[in-house]
């Protein structure tokens, strides 16, 4: 087959495999996108936590953000992890140069072992120069806590969280509510016109690293290939659960998702 769409993903690297960029290109490939890079940040990490974090300089970002797209022109672009207010300011000049408008932001700010990845001065240039730049944000729960300065403990919590970011100029929102103890996991889909909760059971499971990674990357794709932001949701949040439901279990802490669930392999490929 031939990829429907062209995707670039600007976002930091994991050398795990299982989050960051190695997640993005897995999910873009396997939804039948092409995948392209800028890469943001390099990670020493595995799925019991993160070592260490070595910033890549905004300068290179810029480069590879415009080169690329000088030359291949991608139909949407995923921004993941950007750690310091000069890589945004940098990101968000790219963006203004690139003009796509598909953009999908998800404001990658805690990994899964609770390391800080963004300073709290990054974070106000985040809600003040990029967040209106993206047609959909991604949050999770800790993130929109951040990002809103409220706390989230149930769904109607979820609900005014989505209204106030809506308030930041944002086009449309997803809450993802994963990280909640309901038995049930409520995805808040909100813009100014269309509100819609996705409802999931929980899988019980601690192999759940780079889900944020892989739906926000799912949902690009999907809306790259022409389906509408609201649909992308619905079937980028399936995929993930189906993923998920995989249990690799890869790992003595969090483990990765099985990006590959969604690709049949060739009979003459399989061993």
């Amino acid at each position: 087959m031939k990829p429907r769409s062209k995707i670039l993903i600007i976002a930091g690297s994991d050398s795990s495999g299982g989050a960051g960029i190695q997640a993005d290109i897995k999910t873009v490939t396997a939804l039948g996108g092409y995948a392209m890079t800028a890469v943001t940040a390099v990670t020493s990490q595995n799925t019991t936590g993160v070592n260490s974090v070595i910033a890549v300089p905004p300068k290179e970002i810029e480069k590879q953000i415009l080169f690329t797209s000088k030359d291949i022109k991608p139909d949407a672009i995923k921004i993941g992890m950007l750690h310091s207010t000069k890589v945004i300011l940098s990101v968000t000049k790219s963006l203004d140069k690139i003009k796509t408008k598909k953009i999908i932001l998800d404001p990658v700010m805690i990994a899964k072992g609770g390391y800080k990845l963004i300073d709290d001065k990054a974070i106000k240039v985040l809600k003040e120069k990029l967040l209106r730049k993206a047609y959909l944000i991604t949050p999770n729960i800790p993130e929109a806590e951040v990002l809103t300065n409220t706390k989230i403990k149930n769904l109607n919590d979820m609900i005014k969280a989505a209204n106030i970011l809506l308030k930041f100029g944002v086009k449309n929102i997803l809450l993802k509510g994963g990280h909640s103890k309901a038995k049930f996991v409520y995805d808040i889909f909100l813009n100014k016109k269309k509100f819609k909760v996705f409802n999931s059971k929980r899988i019980k499971t601690k192999n759940t690293h780079g889900t944020g990674c892989t739906l926000s990357s799912a949902i690009t794709t999907f809306f790259a290939c022409g389906k509408t932001i609201n649909k992308s949701c619905e079937l980028a949040i399936k995929y993930v659960n189906q993923s998920i439901r995989s249990n690799l279990n890869y790992g003595k802490g969090h483990g990765p998702i099985n990006h590959l669930s969604s690709i049949k392999i060739n009979r003459k490929f399989k061993k």
